[in-house]
């Protein structure tokens, strides 16, 4: 019974967001919640989104990256601080972080902390470097979780890719979990497809939430693989661009100015789903079978591939449009990260691409907002939302 409440207050949630999203940036953002929200690695706040439009429950007070371009973009769509920072190096400096957000140690408000990582070191595609030394990257969830304990979150929420959870890097996430299990957290954790909560791409993720609330679990994906929604759905009413050029209307709707070589090798694949015929383009591609998708056009009725930084690109996998002889434009990518047309990007068209690809989908950080907005309300206001 209980439980029923609870997924029917979650999805009432979900359609809430959902709502305000779709109006994100026609005001400023700004929130008198209850519950704190601090992003670390929050790059141009993916993460944050999905908290932000839910802003009756939640207040996002900032972000911290390493990266001066997507704090730009973050400060722009939030209004809040950020703190340019290396979490590597931040260490102990607890202090910084206190002044730059005015969070004291012994803080009022509930807090969520946001803690995702960069995935490249954990990620299949470095399967092939197996033999390479380890990713520096990969020691960044222990330092996180030392760092984030200190502030005694109500919860901390982590995404990352499925490969953290088992394998070779698998003693990084247990280092992070052995932190916050001996500081009384209970760590609950899932693997989602993103496309199970309307974002129109196939995106395998891991998410790991450190909670003190013995009530909460993450949620049921929303949506069955037929209804999923898909690309046509995401970029399907977008105009015709010409590769390096923009649409009149829409500065963001621009993909790269491709070579009449890449052009051409495009134009040779098949629409709407199509591969790169063998023969066509650099001779290199046909002796590796992992080449397969080179080059390969993106289907209409079905979600997209996982959108990277590298989805400018469409020598680096299946990120070409469907029809249209170019790669996808900064707005098809963003809307197939379910990113709303309202959300502001800063730098050149590669430094649009690495934000967007390196973001949480803002569905799917929704999804989980939404649970733990449900949480908070029943175990401390005995209320539903």
């Amino acid at each position: 019974m209980v439980k029923n409440m609870l997924q029917s207050d979650f999805k009432r949630a979900f359609e809430l967001g959902t709502k305000a999203l779709d109006h994100w940036g026609q005001e400023a953002y700004n929130s008198c919640a209850p519950v704190d929200v601090l992003d670390f690695f929050c790059c141009a706040g993916g993460m944050s989104l999905g908290f932000a439009s839910l802003k009756d429950y939640f207040k996002v007070i900032g972000g911290i990256d390493i990266n001066p371009i997507s704090l730009a973009a973050y400060q722009d769509n939030y209004h809040v601080p950020t703190l340019q920072a290396d979490i590597a190096t931040l260490g102990g400096d607890i202090e910084t972080i206190q002044n730059t957000f005015d969070l004291s140690a012994d803080h009022k408000h509930p807090l969520v902390i946001i803690g995702c990582a960069p995935c490249q070191g954990f990620s299949a595609h470095r399967k092939r470097h197996h033999n390479k030394p380890e990713d520096s990257r990969n020691t960044l969830i222990g330092e996180f979780a030392a760092i984030a304990v200190k502030f005694n979150p109500d919860y901390v929420v982590m995404e990352n890719v499925p490969e953290i959870l088992t394998g070779k890097y698998k003693h990084h996430y247990e280092e992070a979990k052995a932190i916050f299990e001996s500081n009384g957290y209970r760590i609950v954790q899932r693997i989602y497809n993103a496309a199970g909560f309307g974002v129109p791409q196939a995106r395998i993720r891991a998410i790991i939430v450190a909670t003190k609330s013995d009530r909460f679990e993450l949620p049921d994906e929303l949506m069955s693989e037929k209804e999923y929604k898909t690309v046509r759905d995401a970029i399907g009413n977008l105009p015709p661009v010409i590769p390096g050029k923009a649409d009149p209307k829409d500065g963001l709707h621009r993909c790269s100015a491709h070579k009449q070589s890449t052009i051409d090798v495009i134009a040779s694949v098949p629409q709407d789903g199509g591969s790169r015929p063998e023969g066509v383009g650099p001779q290199c591609l046909d002796k590796v079978k992992g080449f397969y998708d080179v080059y390969g056009r993106l289907t209409w009725d079905k979600p997209s591939i996982t959108i990277t930084q590298y989805a400018r690109n469409p020598a680096s996998g299946r990120f070409s449009h469907p029809e249209q002889n170019r790669g996808l434009t900064i707005r098809e990518a963003a809307r197939l990260q379910s990113f709303p047309d309202g959300y502001q990007w800063h730098g050149s068209l590669g430094e649009n691409f690495k934000q967007i690809g390196e973001a949480v989908p803002p569905l799917l950080s929704l999804a989980i907002a939404s649970q733990i907005a449900v949480t908070i309300k029943k175990e401390k206001y005995g209320e539903s939302i």
